[in-house]
């Protein structure tokens, strides 16, 4: 990652404004990013972030979670980093596809396909000892062949 900035914050939501502003500002430092990418990378990071302080919740840990910005070409790249105690992803969305409505009675569950949605590329290497989100967005999104 060129242009690389790293944020490690308390696992507290009061610093979730703190890192949405960091990476809106970091990420408009390319002026070829339009304002609704910028949007989603911020939210994205945002969903991110709430899971790795809810994964250290469980756990009544006070580690710190890392967040890296960097500006690589013709993309954009935020790494979330969390210290808990890992997921197997594949498990996830017990509560079907977004776009069903038996969506509506559920509370939560949402941040990692809303991720998807909003990123052009999202990866998730979970373990034993943490987490770790890694977001791309691209500043001219990918050519469909």
């Amino acid at each position: 990652m060129n242009k690389g900035i790293t944020l490690e914050i308390p696992s507290q939501v009061e610093y979730l404004s703190l890192v949405r502003a960091v990476v809106a500002s970091a990420a408009s430092l390319d002026h070829s990013l339009g304002d609704q990418r910028i949007d989603d990378l911020r939210l994205a990071v945002s969903e991110a972030t709430t899971n790795a302080i809810r994964a250290h919740a469980r756990l009544d840990s006070n580690e710190r979670i890392t967040i890296r910005f960097g500006i690589d070409g013709d993309r954009i790249e935020v790494e979330v980093q969390d210290r808990g105690s890992g997921f197997d992803p594949e498990t996830l969305d017990p509560a079907g596809p977004l776009t069903d409505t038996g969506r509506l009675e559920y509370e939560g569950g949402f941040g990692i396909p809303l991720m998807k949605i909003l990123a052009d590329e999202i990866t998730i290497e979970s373990a034993d000892e943490g987490t770790t989100v890694n977001l791309v967005v691209f500043v001219s999104p990918p050519s469909e062949n």
